[in-house]
């Protein structure tokens, strides 16, 4: 019994100290309004894929054959306050390749010249404020002329930040409830009277 308290406690030192990568793997075709993607931990450990497709209503996430979910861009305006769980997630690489342009057409050339003109300068302006950071960008000219994007990105964090954070959510939802009641209960108690 003593080995298993010496064990989990050897596996929770390293799971809040030690880095966690987390993977997002993205394939976006312009033409077919797709954008395939999957998360993994580490690379190997697959937790989920499927595509995203752009809908008058919003953005729909199909992570099945059978299950789809909307997101409404309505909601998509407050999310940023909701999900401040991500301050707590570090880019560590962005690698992109952008397939744009026909290499017949005079057009399809400069589009690519642009978009590689606007990444080396985004990028450059990234890797000097984190130098830590892998970025590479790609643009290829394709024959079809369609606007195809692979990205690449890799991002970090720990198990104890990620404590943090999901306490930090825990306790302003226990304290909103808190005001929620007692909002509830001063009304009630002026209806009454």
């Amino acid at each position: 019994m003593g080995e298993f308290f010496v064990y989990s406690f050897f596996f929770g030192i390293l799971f809040f100290l030690f880095p966690i990568f987390v993977y997002v793997d993205a394939y976006v075709d312009i033409k077919e309004n797709r954008c395939w993607f999957s998360l993994s931990f580490f690379k190997y450990l697959k937790v989920f894929s499927g595509y995203m497709q752009l809908h008058p209503d919003g953005l729909i996430f199909h992570l099945t054959k059978k299950t789809a979910i909307i997101l409404p861009y309505k909601q998509m305006m407050g999310m940023r306050k909701k999900f401040e769980i991500t301050n707590g997630f570090q880019l560590y690489r962005f690698h992109q390749i952008v397939e744009a342009g026909s290499p017949d057409k005079i057009s399809g050339i400069v589009l690519g010249a642009i978009l590689h003109s606007i990444s080396g300068q985004v990028f450059s302006v990234m890797q000097t404020n984190h130098p830590f950071l892998s970025l590479r960008h790609s643009t290829l000219l394709s024959g079809s002329g369609e606007i195809k994007i692979t990205i690449n990105t890799a991002f970090v964090f720990n198990g104890l930040i990620l404590s943090i954070a999901f306490t930090k959510k825990l306790l302003e939802a226990i304290i909103n409830w808190i005001r929620k009641k007692r909002s509830t209960a001063s009304w009630k108690k002026q209806h009454s009277s």
